[in-house]
């Protein structure tokens, strides 16, 4: 079992950055892969970036790609996101989730991860 818990979310103005964390309960969190997704009002949840265990991978996704980064520390049991030149459209709920799978090419589907923290509001104002 793994347990979630994300933080960090808040308001911002647009161009300005913020950095989330998720902290994981258990022993085993380097054996897992890491996600952040997020969900807008009305809309579905979509993948934002993931991280293979040991850090040395990661994906992202075309929208965030090259503003946002995502890393973690194993000793700490934490995943971060760093957000960058934050825009209006990147507000959502973000969830950061963790999967057994290695395989970078399912790390965006949702339906591959096993556990799921409760989510942190960002909010982004133009």
């Amino acid at each position: 079992q793994v347990q979630l818990v994300e933080s960090g979310g808040g308001l911002v103005q647009a161009g300005c950055s913020l950095r989330l964390s998720c902290a994981a309960s258990g022993r085993t969190f380097s054996s897992y892969a890491m996600g952040w997704f997020r969900q807008a009002p009305g809309k579905e949840r979509e993948f934002v970036v993931a991280i293979s265990w040991s850090g040395g991978t990661a994906y992202y996704a075309d929208s965030v790609k090259g503003r946002f980064t995502i890393s973690r520390d194993n000793a700490k049991n934490t995943v971060y996101l760093q957000m960058n030149s934050l825009k209006p459209e990147d507000t959502a709920v973000y969830y950061c989730a963790a999967t057994v799978t290695g395989l970078l090419r399912l790390w965006a589907n949702s339906r591959n991860y096993d556990y799921w923290g409760q989510g942190t509001q960002v909010t982004v104002s133009s």
